[in-house]
């Protein structure tokens, strides 16, 4: 499919999400391509967005298609919060995770201004207003909080947490907080040779043990928020001054090198990929950069989607942020895919969403 004709299936469908309810099946739905159930498990049968990905995959792999990309530029990159797993559990991984490691670890002992900070973290979470500067905060003592961790350190410890249960849903822990749909579209992706990455604006150690045996996707093709490190033994020696020795091991340093959200999403793609890909996954402001780089790809057919945090019952959804980020689609070109209308399901049937009130503090993993 050309550009023209994929920005008018765009408007069309766009058009009708904003004035049909929910529960209206239009005959455009109706009549996707039955191969879209097929290849995309836990997708909504009549989505047409399942639809388009699967014509575009089945397009651009046809060495007949005028439209061929050839093995080396098959690639596609996807944030992972909010995109392919949770955020509203009830906020990101990175940042329960820093709540926990400060107030609740007792192998850890936290200096009063990172507490303090968290205290305040975990306070705005819930009232859903965030500290000023929280995302600076955060990243400063999370650097703080990890510093000293070899890299497999980190990861265990990551492991470990994701075994405690989120907020806000019944029988999810955090290594099952992923959607389902967006799992089958990453295997999808990759039994076409697509070659997929995480491209986060969360820490970059941390997403590599997240997606460990849940995505088919290698630790060298994980791009995110990124920390110095160094040798055990390194002190304030400068790395250019430094040899590494026997006894060495690298640990984790507190200095951030790059949060990878917005533009800096685009630079280290650039930097670390080294080419422009053609497919874009995100969900929020801070993917509107990468998506609008992949669309403007002139070199092959290029597509970017944007998920809709529009389920109010199966996840804790957010309307006015979903209709914000949906008239951006419409503005730049992006497909959205709602949460609520093209995913079958989320987390599973057996999960249900509940106020967090209703549920139990988060407990401590270790």
């Amino acid at each position: 499919m050309n550009r023209k004709l994929f920005s008018f299936y765009l408007v069309l469908v766009l058009a009708a999400a904003l004035v049909l309810p929910a529960g209206i099946v239009t005959n455009a739905k109706a009549d996707a391509s039955n191969s879209s159930e097929a290849a995309l498990k836990y997708w909504a049968k009549d989505s047409p967005v399942a639809a388009s990905i699967v014509e575009y995959v089945e397009d651009v792999t046809d060495r007949a298609s005028s439209n061929f990309i050839p093995l080396e530029d098959r690639i596609a990159v996807f944030d992972l919060d909010g995109t392919i797993i949770g955020e509203l559990c009830p906020s990101y991984f990175v940042a329960m995770m820093f709540i926990h490691r400060v107030l609740y670890d007792d192998t850890y002992k936290a200096p009063d201004d990172m507490k303090e900070f968290a205290l305040a973290l975990k306070e705005g979470i819930y009232k859903g207003k965030l500290p000023k500067d929280s995302d600076i905060k955060h990243a400063k003592f999370a650097g703080e909080a990890y510093a000293g961790m070899t890299p497999e350190e980190l990861k265990d410890y990551v492991t470990k947490f994701m075994d405690s249960e989120t907020e806000g849903f019944t029988n999810l822990t955090w290594r099952e907080a992923f959607y389902k749909p967006m799992i089958s579209l990453v295997e999808y992706l990759d039994a076409n040779d697509f070659q997929c990455y995480i491209v986060s604006g969360s820490d970059r150690t941390i997403c590599r043990a997240i997606i460990k045996d849940r995505l088919p996707i290698p630790e060298n093709r994980v791009i995110g928020s990124s920390y110095t490190m160094v040798a055990s033994g390194q002190g304030d020696t400068d790395g250019i001054e430094y040899d590494y020795s026997k006894d060495d091991t690298v640990i984790l340093s507190k200095d951030l090198i790059i949060n990878t959200v917005k533009m800096n999403k685009v630079s280290a793609i650039a930097l670390e990929i080294g080419k422009v890909p053609v497919l874009a996954f995100g969900n929020s402001s801070g993917d509107v950069s990468m998506a609008q780089y992949v669309v403007n790809n002139d070199r092959y057919e290029s597509r970017a989607y944007m998920v809709l945090c529009d389920d109010t019952v199966r996840e804790h959804g957010d309307t006015d942020k979903a209709n914000s980020l949906k008239k951006t689609c419409l503005e730049r070109g992006f497909m959205p895919v709602s949460m609520r209308d093209d995913f079958g399901t989320i987390y599973g049937d057996d999960v249900e969403a509940v106020p967090y009130d209703d549920h139990k503090e988060l407990k401590d993993a270790g």
